[in-house]
């Protein structure tokens, strides 16, 4: 039985062991495939498709801003609060300043007192007037006509057809007709009897009163601060700047000879020497009627948002505005084209080799050109590891 088993065992052995030759076959092939995938030059590809080609405009610009006042008193007074401070954030009607109301106060019941004494004394000669002194009823028919007369007066100046000489004419013929027909008789006496200058000096100290507190007239960023608090202070004086910076406008200078490629709401990028890696977006809100005679530059206004206020007034930028949009284009990236011979060329990838196409090239701008003929929308063209390739040259893509 031993003899029988190993008998057994050996035919099986050399019936099932591989041939050589096989071996070695299998072996070479898997060498070759391992050569191949060796020899295969990486590269990276993009789709040929089609899209808009957008051709811009280069230019220098400065970051400004719209939102930029010097706060001045309007009132002289000394500094009794002065709630601000550099680079401060406020908000718009916010109490930014307050100055010793005291004088004013005073001046304020000065003119009430004033303003009651000349109401007593009026209501006093009202009262107890003779009957020499009372005045007929006012003239109703003559006052109707006196402001219809006005009236068209009015209608044939606002149509152009009166000159402003002529209207002014007008309205001081009906004041007089009211006063003749004594429509007005209540306020000429009071005004002789001087209590309409009485109200106007209450007015005016009450005013005044208003103006010792300084609000922030829009939310903004207080700089510049050029008083302390304690301070006096005269009326006119400067005492901080106020500026809002989360929108902010760049002026940008575009030559005379492309002004007309620029609209308005087209988009623009800008470069900041500040943040050299960033573009920020923006776009074209005004463009100037002006052309400037010294250097026949026109000032083109770009608008961009600036929420996290890191665009300051007075940067410089590299504005590129879109002058020139072509659409559905067949474009491919600057990056797969290449010259040879005088030529342009791109390489397509078609199972897994390179083919080198010639092109012909359209319009272009710095990251696309427009293809006329040499490949189709669809085709993979390589962008990186292609500077070196042959036609048929064996590529692998990578992501």
């Amino acid at each position: 039985m031993v003899i029988v088993v190993a008998g057994l065992a050996l035919f099986f052995f050399f019936k099932y062991k591989p041939a050589k030759s096989e071996e070695k076959s299998a072996k070479s092939a898997a060498a070759e495939t391992q050569k191949t995938e060796e020899a295969s030059i990486p590269v990276k590809v993009v789709k040929v498709g089609r899209g808009d080609l957008v051709i811009k405009l280069k230019s220098p610009g400065e970051a400004v801003t719209s939102k930029k006042i010097k706060i001045t008193a309007e009132v002289s007074g000394v500094i009794k609060s002065l709630n601000i401070e550099e680079s401060k954030h406020v908000k718009e009607g916010e109490l930014l300043v307050v100055l010793d109301d005291e004088e004013y106060r005073l001046a304020l019941e000065n003119a009430k007192a004033s303003h009651l004494k000349t109401l007593s004394e009026l209501l006093v000669e009202k009262r107890f007037a003779g009957p020499e002194e009372a005045r007929p009823e006012p003239d109703q028919k003559k006052i109707q006509e006196a402001r219809a007369d006005y009236d068209r007066a009015r209608k044939l100046y606002q149509d152009g057809k009166m000159t402003r000489e002529a209207f002014e004419k007008a309205g001081k013929d009906f004041e007089m007709d009211l006063i003749e027909s004594g429509e007005k008789k209540e306020e000429i006496l009071a005004a002789a009897k001087g209590l309409t200058q009485a109200e106007i000096q209450v007015k005016d100290a009450q005013r005044k009163i208003e103006k010792t507190k300084i609000r922030a007239p829009f939310s903004g960023i207080v700089c510049d601060i050029k008083v302390l608090a304690q301070e006096r202070v005269t009326a006119n004086q400067e005492l901080f700047t106020l500026v809002n910076i989360s929108e902010i406008q760049v002026r940008a200078k575009v030559l005379e000879s492309e002004v007309g490629k620029i609209k308005v709401d087209r988009e623009a990028d800008l470069r900041f020497s500040a943040y050299p890696q960033r573009v920020f977006k923006g776009k074209v809100k005004a463009i100037s009627p002006i052309i400037n005679p010294e250097d026949k530059t026109c000032s083109v206004i770009i608008e961009v948002s600036n929420p996290a206020e890191e665009i300051k007034p007075g940067m410089h930028a590299e504005v590129e505005i879109a002058a020139e949009i072509y659409k559905d284009r067949l474009l491919v990236p600057q990056e797969a084209i290449l010259v040879r011979g005088g030529r342009k060329l791109v390489f397509a990838v078609e199972g897994g080799l390179a083919k080198w196409k010639y092109i012909d090239v359209g319009l272009e701008n710095e990251d696309y050109a427009e293809i006329l003929e040499g490949v189709k929308e669809g085709e993979s063209v390589c962008i990186e590891g292609h500077g070196t390739l042959a036609h048929d040259a064996r590529v692998k893509i990578e992501e």
